[in-house]
């Protein structure tokens, strides 16, 4: 947003220096980020005078010219029409600074003939556009004096930086608002002046019932005839020039000036080239428009337009119709001012790509209650200026009457920013603002919102304006008072802990973390839904982000695919975060997953390589679920009801009981890998973090040690037995026995294939463990350690059918 120091003192009383209001700016909250002094850039320039100009002899549109300058008589090649004998002019000597051309300008010789020196454009200067000739300065600029002491309008443009939630702010009358809240002067009276119009307007204005709710409420319109479009007076191109805007004619330089001074963007249609009647309506499929900048847009059904005789003549809050576009022969002008919805506005200017001012002020929010006023600030320009004569206003559609109210309580101010501020001063500050406030019991008031201010929706919100105003630059710490200090409740919940418990115990395996979007695509949200509904967004950020993810393992893939395709090719990646099943509140759940590729190791002097295998997956989930509290060895080991994005004959889901699952691990499906083009071997696992359940009492950081005094007896037991039998499930029936005097037990050794079949029969395989025998009373003698043995070998038996093997 720029704007001139004077163009601000129209708006506000205030006899504070420039570089006072600069950094009140920015401790408000707006932001300076530049300032563009002319009298800083131009001050080298001088006033010279043509005392002869004669033809080139070796150029027909080039003139050897003779000036009279502060250094003496000067002789000047110059290529402008305008340059003649008489005139006086802005100079240039070599050494100085051009600002338009970006360099210093030298001693030249063009065709033959010395150049030393120049005489500059308005372009040259960076003054404006202009460049067909030489400025012509007034008859009674003094010949060698400065040109910055003869010159009008050039003075300081600010330019800050406005957060997207103050649209008060882009417009000069807001930021005078906030200044003078601040102390640095007083906001002038600027109440627009009514004018009755002096006959009934021949172009009605009506709303479809599609944009009367939300897209467009209320649109205003009024008929002015006989107007001259004449070039704008002088005041007003250099208030637009200052700011970068390109004058073009009065009618169109009023609406521009409009927009920037109050924040109410405006439209002018040439009224001879419309049917009669505006409807304002939603856009049918494949519509068109020509816009005034010339390019063609296909609209949707989604867009607000603005048509007459079915014909769409402008995007609504956004651009208008070449067609109907004003010019200098237009003769009578139809003046729009509406009220649009940000949203609306939003999607149809992303979407078609178009940058207007319009835009930009209306998707963040422009005041629905200067809709009106608007047009009455817009018609007495007109008529000043172009004059004619205008009619009665037209308008249909309403604004909602009420406003919102906020109970506000003085005492918060203190106790959520700790700085005291007298009530009155607070009170006094909101005023200032725009807010009205009527009291209550105590300190408690009721605060009603202006209009221009729709980012202020709760008590906090009016203490940030407080304190906004009275500078965050008076915060001072003060150290704690007795009643603060001492313990206090943990900051992190449980769930919070276990999270980051779960996040150091995956990274210690060797696997780096990574942070995606929550957004994925349509195909990957559908390969990865299987248990959870696919959720689509109404309005994406691109087609690659069209969907919530239902699982971490869609975004893993692609930065799998990523880093492989730059020659990354084993990778351990994890990711925790929320997956989502649904659009409302508390339709998502914490997941940890994680993805090893390619190989586990690399070769080396000691070993070979070896690929990433299902147990990778695995070791890695009991650990973390280890560490937060789960008993692992109770866990139930599951293969059925696998999700489809899992390969079904290599994976498995740890549960706790038979309808409680915490964890998925095993190879991704061949489709999914073929999908994502991953290179060697991909497993993963997905743990379930919302589904673990805390433990019922509280865990002491270490458990007690026990230690047994006798020694401890370790034996092998082999088992032939069925070829398909899980060795999980062999092992619990071990481990169960007697939990007493079995420590641990270890697999060891598995035997199968088509040499076990020959040597132990069709479909059967030996898997064989080591048993850890441990007393805590007493030594084993050989009858307690048979007893055991037996024990053992029918528990098995019993389970699987399965013998010792021989």
């Amino acid at each position: 947003m720029k704007f001139t120091i004077s163009w601000l003192k129209e708006h506000l009383e205030t006899d504070a220096p420039t570089d006072q209001i600069l950094s009140a700016l920015t401790d408000l909250g707006l932001e300076v980020e530049g300032t563009n002094n002319p009298l800083e850039n131009l001050s080298a320039f001088t006033v010279g005078q043509i005392i002869e100009a004669e033809q080139h002899p070796n150029a027909d549109r080039l003139k050897v010219c003779r000036v009279n300058t502060n250094k003496g008589e000067k002789q000047i090649i110059c290529g402008a029409p305008n340059a003649r004998a008489g005139i006086k002019v802005v100079v240039a000597h070599p050494g100085d600074y051009i600002p338009g051309l970006g360099k210093k300008i030298k001693v030249g010789n063009i065709r033959g003939v010395e150049s030393l020196g120049m005489m500059c454009s308005e372009r040259e200067l960076m003054l404006s556009d202009e460049h067909e000739g030489i400025i012509e300065l007034s008859v009674d600029a003094e010949v060698g004096c400065r040109y910055v002491d003869q010159a009008a309008g050039l003075e300081i443009v600010v330019d800050i930086a406005v957060t997207p939630n103050r649209p008060d702010a882009l417009a000069v009358r807001g930021i005078a608002r906030d200044l003078a809240a601040r102390g640095l002067g007083t906001l002038k009276q600027n109440k627009p002046v009514k004018t009755v119009g002096n006959f009934e307007s021949p172009i009605s204005v009506h709303l479809d019932k599609s944009v009367t709710n939300e897209a467009c409420p209320l649109f205003v319109g009024r008929y002015f005839r006989d107007v001259k479009n004449v070039e704008s007076p002088k005041w007003l191109r250099e208030k637009l020039i200052a700011i970068g805007l390109r004058p073009i004619s009065a009618l169109v330089d009023i609406t521009n000036f409009i927009t920037y001074d109050l924040g109410r963007p405006l439209h002018v249609f040439d009224a001879d080239k419309l049917a009669g009647v505006l409807l304002i309506r939603k856009a049918k499929v494949n519509e068109k428009i020509v816009a005034l900048d010339g390019e063609d847009y296909n609209l949707k059904a989604e867009d607000t337009v603005i048509t007459s005789g079915g014909v769409v003549e402008s995007i609504g809050g956004i651009i208008g119709g070449l067609k109907t576009g004003c010019s200098l022969e237009t003769t009578n002008v139809f003046l729009e001012s509406a009220f649009f919805s940000s949203s609306s506005i939003a999607k149809t200017g992303r979407r078609l790509k178009i940058n207007s001012d319009a835009r930009y002020r209306f998707e963040r929010g422009v005041d629905p209650r200067f809709t009106e006023p608007g047009i009455d600030v817009a018609t007495k320009l007109i008529l000043d200026i172009c004059g004619g004569e205008v009619s009665e206003v037209v308008k249909a559609g309403k604004l909602s009457k009420s406003k919102e109210r906020i109970i506000f309580r003085s005492e918060r101010v203190e106790s959520l920013i700790g700085l005291k501020i007298p009530t009155s001063r607070q009170l006094e500050i909101l005023k200032q603002l725009g807010f009205s406030a009527q009291k209550q019991d105590n300190n408690s008031y009721f605060i009603e919102v202006p209009s221009w201010r729709p980012d202020i929706h709760g008590e906090a919100d009016l203490i940030e304006e407080i304190i906004r105003v009275t500078s965050l630059t008076k915060l001072n710490g003060s150290p704690m008072t007795e009643e603060t200090v001492g313990s206090k409740p943990p900051i992190l919940t449980p769930a919070q802990k276990r999270v980051s418990f779960l996040r150091r115990k995956i990274a210690a395996y060797g696997l780096n973390e990574c942070i995606s979007y929550s957004f994925i695509d349509e195909k990957s949200a559908k390969y990865f839904s299987s248990e959870t509904a696919v959720v689509k967004l109404l309005n994406p950020i691109s087609s690659e982000m069209s969907h919530m993810r239902p699982s971490l393992l869609p975004s893993l893939c692609s930065a799998a695919k990523r880093n492989q395709a730059r020659s990354f090719k084993n990778l351990k990646l994890f990711e925790i975060g929320e997956i989502f099943f649904g659009g409302g509140p508390g339709q998502q759940r914490v997941n940890a997953a994680g993805l090893l590729l390619g190989d586990y190791s690399e070769r080396n002097a000691f070993k070979n390589e070896r690929s990433v295998d299902v147990f990778d997956a695995k070791q890695i989930v009991l650990g973390a679920l280890k560490d937060v509290g789960v008993a692992t060895e109770k866990l139930l080991l599951k293969r059925d009801n696998l999700p489809s994005f899992m390969h079904p004959g290599r994976s498995g889901i740890f549960s706790i009981g038979h309808k409680n699952p915490i964890a998925i691990f095993g190879e991704l499906h061949p489709s999914l890998v073929d999908f994502y083009d991953l290179k060697g071997a991909t497993v993963v696992f997905e743990i379930l973090v919302d589904s673990i359940p805390f433990p019922k009492k509280k865990r002491l950081a270490r458990t007690s040690i026990r230690m047994s005094e006798f020694q401890p007896v370790e034996r092998d037991f082999a088992f032939v037995v069925p070829a398909d039998f899980e060795v999980d499930a062999i092992k619990k029936a071990v481990e169960f026995t007697d939990k007493n005097l079995i420590s641990e037990v270890r697999l060891f050794d598995v035997f199968e294939g088509d040499e076990a079949e020959i040597q132990l029969g069709a479909n059967k395989k030996s898997v064989a463990f080591m048993v850890k025998l441990q007393s805590e009373d007493t030594t084993f003698t050989d009858g307690d350690i048979d007893a055991i043995g037996a024990k053992i070998i029918t528990s098995v038996f019993e389970l699987t059918g399965g013998v010792l093997r021989s």
